[in-house]
């Protein structure tokens, strides 16, 4: 098999590139329809070859890189970027992200009406 023609699976690089933590996520991300090569939903066992676009969606982001070295076995992260391009857009502002509710230390336990505000800033409140 030529270089410019060798492919590998989906689910090993993703992870070979550290788009994801491990294997086993690599392959639920596919099996859940979370990972798309050229637009199109793929199995964990679908090939990935040099020029294909990754679409991998994890954890409310989106990554979306390009295929530029196909690798089999987990590399260093100075390498893995050396293996894509990225081209996903830029992550939400941690200001974006949800408020988390606090509370003073020491203040005791939250009242009936501390525990409705810190469900309703939680988004849990019943209407």
């Amino acid at each position: 098999m030529a270089a410019d023609q060798e492919t590998v699976r989906v689910d090993v690089w993703i992870w070979s590139v550290r788009l994801v933590k491990t294997r086993s996520l690599a392959t639920a991300a596919c099996r859940a329809g979370h990972v798309r090569v050229n637009d199109e939903r793929v199995k964990p066992a679908a090939a990935v070859r040099p020029g294909d676009r990754v679409r991998v969606r994890l954890a409310g982001r989106e990554r979306i890189v390009e295929v530029r070295r196909v690798v089999r076995k987990r590399v260093g992260a100075p390498v893995a970027v050396e293996c894509y391009t990225d081209h996903s857009p830029p992550p939400p502002p941690r200001a974006a992200l949800v408020p988390i509710a606090r509370r003073e230390r020491g203040a005791g336990r939250p009242t009936k009406r501390d525990r409705r505000e810190i469900e309703r800033l939680l988004g849990r409140h019943r209407g």
